[in-house]
């Protein structure tokens, strides 16, 4: 079972195609079972708004930064924003303000049309 599907944002795939093929394999199966577990050590709240796909690999700290769509009503979408490797302990604040922006951006892109 799912508990959401993830969608990518053009950022992220961008940030994932710099990363060398096992690193990108790692943040895929991490993202797959974070949708089949909601396990919060890989998929973790990091305020109301914004939430982390977290994957270790090759001493690597790897950080997709997402955000919930329910907008529809058949299906939960996990929109994921960008990317970055984490080099301190906290998550940047300006990468949360970035994953925000993006947010708003999306959901008012969205229900414009």
């Amino acid at each position: 079972m799912r508990y959401f599907q993830t969608t990518f944002l053009e950022e992220v795939d961008t940030f994932i195609a710099k990363l060398d093929p096992k690193t990108i394999k790692k943040i895929f199966y991490n993202i797959d079972v974070a949708e089949q577990t909601n396990d919060p050590k890989l998929f973790k709240k990091l305020n109301h708004d914004i939430w982390e796909f977290r994957t270790q690999y090759g001493g690597l700290q790897i950080r997709l930064l997402a955000f919930w769509d329910k907008s529809d009503k058949q299906s939960t979408l996990v929109i994921a924003t960008h990317g970055f490797i984490k080099k301190e302990d906290r998550v940047p604040k300006n990468e949360i303000e970035k994953a925000i922006s993006i947010k708003v951006k999306y959901l008012a892109s969205k229900f414009k049309n």
